[in-house]
């Protein structure tokens, strides 16, 4: 498997959901990431994995074991949905809902907190197209836009955060 296209990650989605529903659960995951990207802005055609984060059910191990049999039958590896972006997510602001089936309902958080967390990462090319591509989604002035960031960006990783807002708006706003 080298990328997941949205088709796939619907698909699977849609499967861990009939998993959950079948054990008698309800899935609430938080995307991030890649898999943020591709559902909620069709920034790019695929990812490599899918960053999410298990808001409920509390039963985290069995929700885990769900998305394991969702690999397994499609030969993905056993990490295609996993936690690593998480360090980078403080205080989770869920926001658009991108897809509700039985069993699961799969949101992304806040703009402004998915912009937060590239700036932040701020690791290579895709992490600068997806950037450009949240801060697009913003209006407001420079001042309030970077507020409003800010207050979401993972402790040690503000200046990092700081220069690469303020390099992506000046890109967008070098016209103005």
């Amino acid at each position: 498997m080298a990328t997941l296209s949205k088709p796939e990650l619907i698909s699977a989605l849609t499967r861990l959901g009939r998993l959950a529903a079948e054990a008698g659960e309800h899935i609430e995951l938080l995307l991030l990431g890649g898999g943020a990207m591709v559902l909620g802005f069709s920034a790019r055609e695929s990812t490599r994995d899918v960053d999410a984060v298990i808001l409920s059910p509390a039963d985290r191990a069995a929700v885990r074991r769900m998305i394991e049999v969702v690999g397994q039958e499609r030969g993905w590896p056993a990490d295609w949905m996993n936690d690593g972006a998480k360090g980078f997510l403080i205080d989770p602001q869920p926001g658009n809902t991108l897809l509700s089936v039985a069993g699961l309902t799969a949101r992304i958080p806040i703009v402004e907190q998915l912009l937060a967390m590239k700036l932040g990462a701020w690791r290579d090319d895709v992490d600068i197209s997806d950037a450009r591509r949240l801060l697009s989604e913003l209006r407001d002035t420079r001042e309030e836009i970077w507020a409003r960031v800010a207050r979401h960006v993972a402790p040690g990783r503000e200046l990092k955060a700081k220069m690469a807002f303020d390099d992506l708006w000046d890109e967008q706003h070098a016209a103005d």
